[in-house]
C-alpha cells in the first residue's frame, strides 16, 4: 500500500480557505496563524503538484482544480467525522446530528415531530440532550446540504443541486388568504381580479415563493403590485392587517383562519399542494442516528 502524504488537517485547511476566500480570515477558524494557513496551502499545492487557487491580492479564488477537489475534500472530511461518531452513544450520535429546516416546515412542523423523538427511550435514558436546528429558506438549506454542513433538511421545495438527494415525504396544501371574507353565494375571485390586487410574497431562493409563483403565474403571468417579506408569519401578519392577498401553506394560517382574522378565499384556479422533501448528500453515509431521525419523522429513507 503506497504510503499517504496528504492529510485530513491539509483538506480542512483548504476547504477553509475556499469557504473564506483568503487565509486571515480563514486562519481564525481552524486556530492557526496566517503564515502557517499560507504554507499548508502552498504544500497541499506542492504535494498535488496542481494550483488550487488564484491569487488576485490578499483573495484566494478557487479555480477550476480547486472546484473539482472542494467536493472531494468536504466527502472525505464529512467521513472522518462520521468515522469519530462511531464510538459514541446513540443519543449522542443524534444530538451531534445537523439538521436543517425550511422556514415553514421549521417553524409549524418539525416542533411536533421532535416532541416523539425527544420521548423516545434511548433519549430519556440519557436524560439531557443539546442540540440546534438550522431554520433558514429552502435554496440555503440546500446549499448547507449540498456543502456537508448539514447532515439532513426538511424542505418545502425541489433542490437542485445535483448532489443532494431528495426523498420524498408529506404533502401541503396552499390557499389564498385575505382578511376580507366572501360573501355567501358571492362568485369565486377570477383571474382578472387577482391581477389586479395587491399580493404579499416571500424572498426568491423561498419554497413559500416558489411554489406561490409556479400556481400562480401561469395565469397571472406577472405580479402587478407586490410587498415582499421574509417571514410567512410577516406575510400572514400583513394580510390580517389588509394589505394585500397571501398564497400560504395551510400550516402557517390555520389559527387565524379559526380565530377568523383571516379568510381563505374561493378563486377559479386549481388547487394547490406543493410535495415536500428531506434531503442529504448523495454521497453521504446513512447512519443509524440519521435513520432514527428520518424514520421518527415519517421518511422512507429507502425511497428515491
Amino acid at each position: 500500500m503506497d504510503v499517504l502524504r496528504l492529510t485530513l488537517r491539509q483538506l480542512q485547511i483548504f476547504v477553509a480557505v475556499a469557504r473564506h476566500g483568503s487565509t486571515a480570515a480563514a486562519s481564525g477558524q481552524i486556530a492557526l496563524s496566517q503564515s502557517a494557513t499560507s504554507a499548508a496551502v502552498n504544500e497541499l499545492e506542492r504535494l498535488l503538484s496542481l494550483r488550487l487557487f488564484d491569487r488576485a491580492g490578499r483573495r484566494l479564488l478557487l479555480n477550476d482544480h480547486g472546484r473539482t477537489l472542494l467536493p472531494q475534500a468536504l466527502a472525505l472530511l464529512d467521513g472522518a467525522a462520521q468515522i469519530e461518531q462511531q464510538g459514541h452513544s446513540a443519543p449522542n450520535q443524534l444530538q451531534a446530528l445537523r439538521i436543517g429546516a425550511s422556514t415553514t416546515i421549521g417553524n409549524y412542523v418539525v416542533p411536533r415531530l421532535l416532541g416523539s423523538l425527544l420521548t423516545s427511550a434511548q433519549i430519556q435514558q440519557r436524560g439531557t440532550w443539546s442540540s440546534a436546528i438550522t431554520i433558514a429558506n429552502t435554496e440555503a438549506i440546500g446549499n448547507a446540504v449540498a456543502g456537508f454542513e448539514l447532515d439532513l433538511g426538511f424542505v418545502e421545495g425541489p433542490v437542485r443541486a445535483p448532489e443532494v438527494r431528495s426523498i420524498p415525504w408529506i404533502r401541503d396544501e396552499m390557499v389564498i388568504v385575505g382578511a376580507q371574507p366572501q360573501q355567501p353565494g358571492e362568485r369565486p375571485m377570477t383571474v382578472k381580479s387577482l391581477r389586479d390586487t395587491i399580493w404579499l410574497l416571500r424572498e426568491s431562493g423561498s419554497g413559500t415563493r416558489e411554489a406561490a409563483d409556479q400556481a400562480l403565474l401561469p395565469h397571472l403571468h406577472s405580479y402587478r403590485r407586490r410587498i415582499e417579506l421574509g417571514s410567512s408569519e410577516a406575510i400572514k401578519h400583513a394580510a390580517i392587517l389588509g394589505l394585500g392577498l397571501a398564497c400560504l401553506s395551510r400550516w402557517v394560517v390555520d389559527d387565524a383562519v379559526a380565530s377568523g382574522k383571516l379568510h381563505i378565499l374561493r378563486t377559479t384556479l386549481p388547487k394547490i399542494h406543493r410535495p415536500c422533501f428531506a434531503i442529504l448528500h448523495g454521497a453521504k453515509t446513512m447512519t443509524r442516528s440519521m435513520r432514527v431521525v428520518l424514520e421518527g419523522f415519517g421518511v422512507n429513507s429507502a425511497r428515491d
